[in-house]
Parts: structure tokens; C-alpha cells; sequence
């Protein structure tokens, strides 16, 4: 097969053709519609005449939206007026506003503060905050983030490069060395540190209210399907080509590791994202820390999906110590490509949009909705939770007791298999029988039991299910990755 080598000026038709094969079987048709009742999408204008592709999104404690754009500006939402701040960035993809009012940007080659000293609304000053990393002009070497823990310290991901010939490959993406496929963590200080390898394509970092940091990374070689991660000091997330920057590797000794050699020193997943059925490329994790004001789902994380222009939940489970937990859809029919997520002070979910040239579910290549609650309290799956015998699924509203049998759910297992292929199917797909189930005094909390195994994904399908008002829920199954049993 032919090598081709693109220059910048065909950079978006390169990116077409790397992707339209894998395209063509994950993008599939428009699913049908699924939103909770109460909440609609709101799309927002855009400046006139600009390709506004939000790839960076965040608000400030005063509720203006701030935006990073795919080809270089940053801009603000203020008194439902856009402004531009700055401009000349290397495609950022990400951005985060600081304590300070300044701005924080991800730019390829860069970490980089922008700071208005003259208050006139415009960046005066570029400030570079880390650049410790190498960018070899590879169009897939973005750089995600920033986040921030407690602490102050800050945090981001280097992609892994593509089609590029002096990289190291074991499968489809490599590295040419300079830390691509690492986290990184930036201290208080200014010091930079390599954090975390073996990452593929992190698009979305998220830091929990107790300053945890969680990643998305997407299907793709050595990543089966879609998955999230707890970011761990010194640890490995699975995919092997930047095991060649630790001490003790070389190129000749990471390839001659096995499977299992890879799979035991790979972190689980606190969840896997089933292919297509909710994500092909999640964005970041964004908490909804709105007390109340977006309706019954405090505390809980939602991501949107590039490919899918849909938002589903992640509802964190915490067993034996760890964190796992399941994935439910939540929204989906938005106009473009969802990579960036962002609760304003008001309550409303931002999402940020681009297609980019991959293709997205939404027609549009580049946009702003926001998601928006009128009050109306929804009949959805609220939560999910292991039990030593199943699970115990808790509901927004009171269920109709009746439609409360074993005949209303259904279960099967999966688990996937990880290699240098491009995803995997699912491995052992197998049913599982609803051997019993118990609905709550309150009628709000059904346990379910079923047999449990390890280190599978749990499908649990309950379309007969009917609360008080004879509502049915608008998305009626859910997936739990089940790493651990509950001791």
C-alpha cells in the first residue's frame, strides 16, 4: 500500500480519507430520538461569517462562556454579544478559566496563558505555561486540557500521532518520541512532569468536585471501545508505543511483550462506552454540580460524542475502594459533532461542536447548543448501584408497582477483547437470567437480581417499566462495567 505524505494545505482531506472506511461502518443513521421530558436544546448563534469549531469550553463565576476555536481564536459570550479575545493559536483543544480571570489554552506546541492587562477585552499577553513536550506538525498530535485538582495543579493530554513516518507504531497511531501519549501534570510552581502514558486519543479531561482527574479516551487501536479513566500518577492506560520513553523500554522490548503482559500492567476502565450504542469519540467529563437547577441528576458526570452528536451520563460507582459504574444515553439529535461540555452558573449544559472532517450524526460541521430544564421532573433511570446479588436501579419518580416484574427486564454480558485491532466486538456475548425482583416502599428503588461475574459489561434493558403517570423512560437501557464484585 502507498504511503501519502500531506502538507497543511490538504490537511482536511487527508483527515477525510484516513477516516471515511471507519466512517462508513460507525456512523451509521440517525438513531431515533431519546430526550428526558422537561429538557430541550437551545442552539446558539455564533459570530457571523466565522467557523466557529468549539473545541475548547468554559464559563466564568460572572456566567460568561468562554470558547477556544478549532483554527485559533478565542472568543466570549457576554450580555448575548460575542467578543474575540485572541487569535493565532495552533488548533487549541482545550481551554479552562482561571481563578485570576485569566485564560488557559491547549494548543499543540503549548500550554499558554492569555492575560487582558489593559481590561479592554482583548489578550495582551501570550504567556507561555508549558511546552516540554515535542510537536512534529503531525495534524493528530493535539494537546487536551487543561484541568485543575485541588491543589492548583494542573493537568493535560498529548494525543498520539498519525500517518506519521519517523513514528514508532504497534497499530494504527504512534509516537515519535517527546512524550506523545502521556499525561502531564504542571505544578504550582510552573514545574512540568510526565503524569501517566499509554493513552491513545484523550480527547476530554474532567476534575471531579473532589478534584479527582478523570479521561475519555477513544476507540482505536489497543482501545476496544470508548472508555474512562481515573488518571493515575506513574500508570499505564494500555496502548504500548509510549512505554519506549519509561525507563527499562525499547522499542525491540515493547513489542516483544505479550497480550497478557500488556493487559496485566493496562488500568481498568471505571467505565467501557459501548461502540455506536452511546459513543465513538467522548469528549470530557463534566459534572453537573448545579444544585437542582438541571433537574434530578446532581452529582452526576455527562459527556458528549463527536461522532453521535448525543450527551449520555456516567454514573459512578464506588466498590471495594475503586470506582466503576455504568453509562446511560442521555439527549441526542444535536446539530454537530459534541466534544466539549460545560455547566454555566445558571444551571444550562453548554456543548461545544465540531465535526472537523471525521463526520458527525448532526449535519452541521461546527456549532453552540446548550441544553436547558423548564422544571418538568422526567421518569428516567436516576442511578444504579452493585448489590451482592445484582443491582439496586433507583428512578426519578414513583413506579407503577404492576409493571414492576421480571418479565420487564432483560440482561446480558459482554466483555471486549484488547489488541493492537482497530476496537474489538463484543467477546462471550451471553443472557442472563432476572431471577428475582423487589420494587421499594416508596416505589422508587427496584433490586435486581441476576448472576454477577468480573471484569464484564452488564446490559440491563427495562422497557416495561411505567411510573404513576404511565410514563415509560425515553432511554430504557443501561450498561455497567463490572470490574469488581462487591465483597
Amino acid at each position: 500500500m502507498k504511503i501519502y505524505k500531506f502538507n497543511r494545505l490538504t490537511l482536511s482531506i487527508a483527515t477525510m480519507l484516513l477516516v471515511c472506511s471507519f466512517l462508513a461502518s460507525s456512523a451509521q443513521a440517525p438513531k431515533h430520538e431519546y430526550k428526558p421530558e422537561g429538557y430541550k436544546i437551545v442552539t446558539v448563534e455564533t459570530p457571523k461569517d466565522v467557523r466557529f469549531h468549539v473545541t475548547g469550553l468554559d464559563s466564568d463565576k460572572y456566567g460568561v462562556i468562554w470558547v477556544a476555536t478549532r483554527l485559533g481564536e478565542v472568543w466570549y459570550l457576554k450580555n448575548n454579544s460575542w467578543s474575540k479575545f485572541a487569535e493565532g493559536l495552533h488548533e487549541p483543544t482545550g481551554l479552562l478559566v482561571d481563578e485570576d480571570g485569566s485564560i488557559l489554552v491547549a494548543q499543540k506546541p503549548e500550554l499558554t496563558r492569555l492575560i487582558d492587562n489593559n481590561k479592554d477585552g482583548l489578550a495582551d499577553s501570550y504567556i507561555p505555561v508549558a511546552n516540554q513536550w515535542t510537536f512534529h506538525d503531525n495534524y493528530h498530535e493535539f494537546t487536551f486540557g487543561p484541568v485543575k485538582d485541588k491543589q492548583g495543579n494542573l493537568y493535560g493530554t498529548l494525543n498520539l500521532s498519525h500517518n506519521n513516518p519517523d513514528a514508532f507504531t504497534m497499530g494504527a497511531m504512534g509516537t515519535a518520541g517527546g512524550y506523545r501519549g502521556f499525561a502531564f501534570k504542571v505544578d504550582t510552581q510552573g514545574t512540568y512532569s510526565p503524569f501517566a502514558y499509554g493513552l491513545r486519543s484523550p480527547a476530554g479531561l474532567g476534575s471531579s468536585p473532589k478534584g479527582e482527574i478523570f479521561f475519555t479516551d477513544n476507540q482505536g487501536d489497543w482501545v476496544p471501545t470508548s472508555k474512562m479513566h481515573l488518571l493515575k500518577q506513574d500508570k499505564f492506560y494500555g496502548h504500548p508505543v509510549s512505554l519506549i520513553e519509561i525507563d527499562g523500554f525499547t522499542q525491540e522490548s515493547v513489542k516483544a511483550l505479550s497480550l497478557d503482559t500488556l493487559s496485566a500492567m493496562s488500568e481498568k476502565p471505571v467505565v467501557w462506552i459501548p461502540h455506536v450504542e452511546v459513543a465513538n469519540s467522548p469528549g470530557n467529563p463534566e459534572w453537573n454540580t448545579t444544585k437542582g437547577k438541571f433537574g434530578p441528576f446532581e452529582g452526576q458526570i455527562f459527556i458528549g460524542d463527536q461522532t453521535q452528536s448525543n450527551v449520555f451520563r456516567v454514573l459512578l460507582d464506588e466498590v471495594n475502594g475503586q470506582y466503576q459504574g455504568a453509562v446511560i444515553n442521555f439527549m441526542n439529535k444535536f446539530q454537530s459533532g459534541n466534544i466539549r461540555a460545560e455547566f454555566d452558573i445558571h444551571g444550562q449544559l453548554w456543548i461545544g461542536q465540531t465535526a472537523r472532517g471525521w463526520g458527525a450524526q448532526g449535519g452541521k460541521p461546527f456549532g453552540l447548543e446548550k441544553v436547558v430544564w423548564d422544571g418538568t421532573n422526567p421518569f428516567e433511570l436516576l442511578d444504579i448501584k452493585l448489590t451482592k446479588s445484582g443491582f439496586k436501579l433507583s428512578f426519578t419518580e414513583a413506579l407503577n408497582p404492576e409493571s414492576v416484574t421480571a418479565n420487564s427486564f432483560s440482561a446480558q454480558s459482554w466483555h471486549y477483547h484488547y489488541s493492537s485491532n482497530y476496537g474489538s466486538p463484543k467477546v462471550d456475548l451471553t443472557p442472563l437470567t432476572i431471577n428475582k425482583v423487589t420494587l421499594s416502599e416508596d416505589h422508587k428503588t427496584i433490586y435486581v437480581q441476576m448472576p454477577l461475574a468480573s471484569d464484564r459489561v452488564i446490559q440491563i434493558d427495562f422497557p416495561g417499566l411505567r411510573d404513576v403517570k404511565g410514563r415509560s423512560v425515553s432511554v430504557e437501557k443501561v450498561y455497567y462495567t463490572l470490574n469488581k464484585l462487591r465483597e
